[in-house]
């Protein structure tokens, strides 16, 4: 029994021609792949993470960052979990850049605080040295 003409590959196009790609604007499926490809690389292995992350199959996810196909919705929102690259992909497609600036400025806000717990901590660590710069007994 051998395969029939139709069904070994990937269709071209859904039969869903939104304009997505008119007027000198990027697809949505090219978008999101160089979002991944600039989050996670374009080696084997970012697409195994990405499949970890989203449940999808490694080929569909090899399309996606090929840019053959977009990720469905409930992928794109685990990807949007994943990767701040794909996030501001998508708000920049939406025209919502604006919001980037919000999350800039929570991930600002989170680096500082993760400085500031570091800081406190070797602040902690010089006050429990002896006053000699000897290492208090135990280490």
């Amino acid at each position: 029994m051998s395969f029939p003409k139709k069904g070994k590959f990937f269709p071209v196009g859904n039969g869903h021609d939104h304009g997505y790609c008119d007027q000198g604007r990027t697809c949505f499926a090219d978008e999101i792949a160089a979002a991944l490809r600039r989050s996670l690389g374009p080696t084997g292995a970012g697409v195994k993470i990405v499949a970890g992350w989203t449940g999808a199959n490694e080929k569909t996810v090899k399309n996606w960052f090929a840019g053959r196909y977009g990720p469905s919705g409930e992928h794109l929102a685990v990807l949007v979990r994943h990767s701040d690259e794909v996030l501001n992909a998508f708000l920049v497609m939406a025209g919502r850049q604006d919001l980037m600036v919000a999350t800039k400025l929570a991930a600002a806000e989170q680096a500082i605080m993760e400085l500031l717990v570091a800081v406190q901590s070797l602040t902690q660590d010089r006050d429990d040295g002896r006053a000699d710069g000897r290492p208090p007994s135990g280490f």
